[in-house]
């Protein structure tokens, strides 16, 4: 099904393609309209394809947090978007709303986790048109898991964490693994960050007590991590929706 979504957008004028997999399933494959497109993809299934190589390795490196407390869920992630030793952008979004009550935090590459992001979010909309109600953050996370999973072992990088209400906190990585939990830290910076949240973290946290521990979490990371730093993008989720903040880490330093 995923696959089915993703490349039946590519092109309006779209050939159908009927294939089994190992265990004898009728696949469907809405394939692009260039010449040849069956034979094409009848060859790349055929072996292994090659694996292109870059002309030289990328770092990347990034601090995300989530957390439930009595008052809801936090996200939280710093800013920066690094390259190498390169700091590519300093205010880049790793936080992003999926509806009124789901954001997910989002580490690996770049370039494939905005792609999945909008790829969810269009299958949330669909899901909510055909039958007049959200999907669940269970179901979100499941569908999420589902649709990344036949991408096992290639070279896609994803990492999100989908925080939302009713206080669900769902980690789901590009291999289709999917875990629950009530704190998760993902990113170059999660030990530093995992170090403030365990000696802090409790249920019976304030609001601004929740909101204080989550940036200093990722603002003492972005110390230690050369790869993550510039700011802090919080989000807070309740039932009635979520709120954000965005604060400079230098604002921390008399933490």
């Amino acid at each position: 099904l995923p696959l089915i979504c993703v490349c039946g957008g590519l092109s309006y004028t779209a050939t159908f393609l009927h294939m089994n997999d190992n265990s004898g399933t009728l696949l469907n494959f809405f394939m692009p309209s260039f010449l040849s497109s069956a034979a094409f993809t009848c060859r790349s299934l055929a072996k292994p394809s090659l694996t292109v190589r870059r002309p030289f390795n990328l770092s990347h490196g990034t601090t995300t947090l989530g957390f439930i407390f009595q008052g809801g869920v936090i996200a939280a992630a710093d800013t920066r978007a690094s390259a190498g030793g390169l700091v590519a952008c300093p205010f880049v979004h790793k936080i992003s709303p999926i509806h009124s009550h789901l954001v997910v935090t989002s580490s690996g590459s770049g370039a494939d986790c905005m792609l999945w992001e909008r790829i969810l979010r269009r299958e949330i909309r669909l899901y909510q048109l055909r039958h007049s109600r959200c999907l669940s953050i269970c179901g979100t996370a499941k569908l999420l898991s589902f649709m990344l999973h036949p991408f096992k072992g290639t070279d896609v990088c994803v990492a999100l964490t989908l925080c939302g209400w009713d206080k669900e906190l769902i980690y789901v990585c590009s291999d289709g693994a999917r875990l629950q939990g009530d704190i998760f830290s993902v990113g170059s910076g999660s030990p530093y960050a995992y170090g403030i949240l365990d000696g802090s973290l409790r249920w019976s946290l304030s609001n601004e007590e929740a909101i204080s521990l989550a940036r200093e979490a990722v603002f003492r990371a972005t110390h230690r991590d050369a790869y993550s730093g510039n700011h802090v993008d919080l989000f807070h989720i309740t039932a009635q929706g979520w709120t954000n903040t965005l604060s400079a880490v230098g604002m921390f330093d008399t933490v």
